[in-house]
């Protein structure tokens, strides 16, 4: 065959010339017939299975003009894949041309102004090991192998998020090729516009081929760790944990999991498999006053074990990455909470008592701090209250268990949906539930709106937590 077909905008397919393709892009042109194509195409949840017409691993900005362009003037399907973690597969297009970035993953310290230059192919991973070095940080989330594009286009937050705000509170400036093939350089004084709409609405509005973040000084030792409770106390460990983290100092996040506990080393073998309460704390600061800070909360009820303790802040960031590795099935229902009444954890708990699957969990972030300094429309990002997010994390391995995980957590999510506050993060819509975007920006989704409509009336960038322009 001398042609790939591709999907296009609306709808209909275009047959185009391979040779007219390898002309017009520049980069690792990766088609379907490429012994790389699987693995191109494989993403973190193993629920999607898209088959884009064409990938294009792009090394530097003028190879993404190209392909912006390219997609532009064909009326193509156009997506973006920078980690790959998005929980609805929006990195992929079936039928369309992707932009890999998985050649650009440089991170470059400048540690006398303490900032950081960030290619939007590199992982939380990839920054932390650039900027601890040095005793700096990016407020990021808390998986390490998470691409720091998506994060930090949905908002971002994570561990240090109490102390040093969202990630998107953190970004100086960008580079992104907008719609036109034009490639800008935004920040508060330049494409003011543009800049408020990347801090959070997601990768409608063109696609960044450089962030530029303020670091913090942090690390590189912290205080973190793990205190595990028998699932039977969930009650009264929520009740206190509650009580403990309203008088907790900024510099300590603790969330909670609930899951059947994995076999981890330090928990007694008589554990394993069964159904725990994880208080899980980050203190970024002085160990001693850590030690203080996170006293009340290790004092709660009668833990299984506690192994709280320093370490280098880029062990505790992956610390997590063995439960959420790449390639199980994953869906996910999420709310914002302004606390855990006691409904909320009798609903919880029975939900805990029903996991359909032994990796399933509900994780419970609890934000608020820095956060709460950034008025609510300064950014898309609205809720700036201090709050708990929710996640209804199913997760899986085998395709016949879809209906039964899936149901699982939308009908705890609905039980749960009237002591919620109304909002949520647009990085954890799951596929199919794109009719809830206006729920993620509420009075801001006018405003992000009209910015769509300026920058991209075509809606060329629709791969995505769509904005319809």
């Amino acid at each position: 065959m001398n042609t790939i077909r591709f999907k296009k905008m609306d709808g209909t397919a275009v047959a185009l010339k391979k040779s007219d393709i390898n002309s017009s892009l520049s980069g690792e042109i990766i088609m379907p017939d490429s012994e790389k194509y699987d693995d191109a195409r494989a993403l973190w949840n193993g629920m999607i299975d898209k088959k884009p017409s064409l990938f294009v691993r792009v090394s530097d900005e003028q190879a993404v003009v190209k392909a912006v362009n390219f997609a532009r003037t064909h009326g193509i399907l156009l997506a973006i894949k920078s980690g790959g973690h998005n929980i609805a597969g929006k990195a992929l297009a079936d039928g369309g041309l992707v932009i890999d970035f998985q050649a650009m993953t440089d991170v470059i310290v400048n540690q006398q102004q303490q900032t950081v230059k960030v290619s939007p192919g590199a992982t939380l991973a990839d920054v932390d090991k650039a900027t601890q070095q040095y005793g700096l940080l990016v407020p990021t989330g808390i998986n390490s192998t998470t691409g720091i594009a998506g994060l930090t286009l949905g908002g971002g937050f994570g561990w240090t998020t109490r102390k040093f705000g969202l990630t998107i509170d953190s970004l100086r400036s960008a580079k992104l090729v907008i719609a036109t093939g034009e490639l800008l350089e935004v920040n508060a004084n330049q494409h003011a516009d543009l800049f408020w709409a990347i801090r959070g609405g997601s990768s409608n509005f063109g696609v960044v081929t450089e962030f530029e973040f303020n670091l913090h000084l942090a690390g590189p030792e912290v205080l973190a760790g793990m205190v595990v409770h028998p699932f039977n106390d969930v009650k009264n460990v929520l009740q206190q944990y509650q009580a403990a983290i309203d008088k907790a100092p900024e510099e300590l996040s603790c969330w909670v999991v609930m899951r059947k506990a994995p076999p981890l080393p330090f928990l007694p073998e008589e554990w394993h498999g069964k159904e725990v309460v994880v208080l899980a704390m980050c203190y970024v600061g002085d160990i001693a006053q850590g030690q203080a800070a996170t006293a009340e909360i290790r004092k709660i009820g009668q833990p299984i074990a506690d192994v709280v303790g320093p370490m280098p802040f880029v062990d505790w960031q992956a610390a997590f990455d063995p439960l959420l590795a790449e390639g199980a099935r994953n869906y996910w229902k999420s709310l914002d909470m302004a606390q855990l009444n006691t409904e909320t954890v009798t609903e919880i708990a029975h939900a805990i008592q029903t996991l359909p699957s032994d990796e399933c969990e509900i994780f419970i972030a609890h934000l608020g701090g820095a956060m709460t300094k950034v008025a609510p429309h300064a950014t898309p990002w609205l809720n700036r209250d201090a709050h708990f997010t929710m996640n209804i994390h199913t997760r899986w391995q085998h395709a016949q268990d879809d209906d039964l995980c899936r149901q699982w957590a939308r009908q705890l999510h609905a039980k749960l949906t009237q002591y919620s506050m109304g909002s949520i993060y647009v990085n954890f819509i799951p596929e199919g539930d794109d009719n809830s975007i206006g729920e993620a920006y509420g009075s801001n989704f006018a405003r992000l709106k009209s910015i769509k409509q300026q920058f991209d009336p075509a809606n060329l960038f629709r791969i995505n937590q769509n904005i319809v322009p």
